[in-house]
């Protein structure tokens, strides 16, 4: 094979590897920030429940003493009204006191609705702590992980560029700039290889002539339908041809 083409194939292992890990290292963040919204969409509905509850525990507080005032206001109305002179003082405390009785009967149905709605957000409240509890654990063991596997990505990107650079140093300027030119063109797939006739890039016949200089392997050759480096019949796979030797 070619000099060249090997160092091309080697590139492109390169490449598609740092892209790789390059996707990998930006996604972890994105993740991570995916499962803290979550924790913290979960962190406001606990935190809604929690109101609510004391809003309830108020409200039914406020209840309580309201009937409380009702119960004095009628002690009051029944002394006075064992004072009345005439019938229609009589009658006037008795409808009264029947009014305020109505209210506490009021008052006292709207605590027992109240007191059942507590018990409904008491339990969301203690089902969502309890969860949380574990959902913020789980977070940060997948933030740890995540730094850790940043970490680890990062050491072996930089060993990737390093290597990258030597394969760059040993590649001809011209074979280079030929070689960043098809990879912004195709996306990292640089090199096709040669099978059946084929370019397995873009999967068009090569002319017989074209096939035949080719096999010679003693220059870069290129695609002449998508402009990729060709090579044919690599000495066992194409990840042997791509080992950093």
């Amino acid at each position: 094979m070619y000099p060249d083409v090997h160092l091309v194939i080697q590139l492109q292992s390169l490449d598609q590897k740092i892209v790789a890990l390059e996707k990998e290292v930006a996604a972890l963040p994105k993740h991570i920030a995916v499962i803290e919204k979550a924790l913290e969409s979960h962190l406001r509905k606990l935190e809604a429940d929690k109101a609510a509850l004391t809003a309830n525990q108020k409200d039914r507080k406020k209840l309580d003493g309201d009937i409380q005032v009702h119960q004095q206001k009628i002690s009051k109305l029944r002394d006075q009204m064992a004072g009345a002179k005439t019938n229609e003082q009589y009658k006037a405390f008795q409808h009264e006191i029947e009014f305020i009785e109505k209210e506490i009967r009021q008052a006292e149905d709207r605590i027992l609705e109240l007191m059942t709605e507590s018990e409904s957000l008491d339990q969301n409240v203690k089902k969502a702590e309890k969860a949380l509890a574990e959902e913020k654990k789980s977070v940060e063991a997948e933030k740890s992980q995540a730094r850790e596997r940043t970490a680890a990505d990062q050491k072996e990107l930089d060993a990737l560029r390093h290597q990258r650079s030597e394969s760059v140093a040993n590649l001809p300027k011209p074979s280079l700039a030929a070689y960043e030119k098809i990879r912004k063109k195709w996306s990292n797939t640089v090199v096709a290889e040669a099978v059946n006739g084929r370019c397995s890039g873009c999967q068009i016949n090569l002319r017989p002539q074209f096939l035949q200089d080719l096999r010679k392997g003693d220059q870069l050759m290129f695609c002449e339908s998508c402009g990729r480096f060709l090579y044919y019949n690599p000495p066992v796979s194409f990840e042997d041809a791509a080992t950093v030797r």
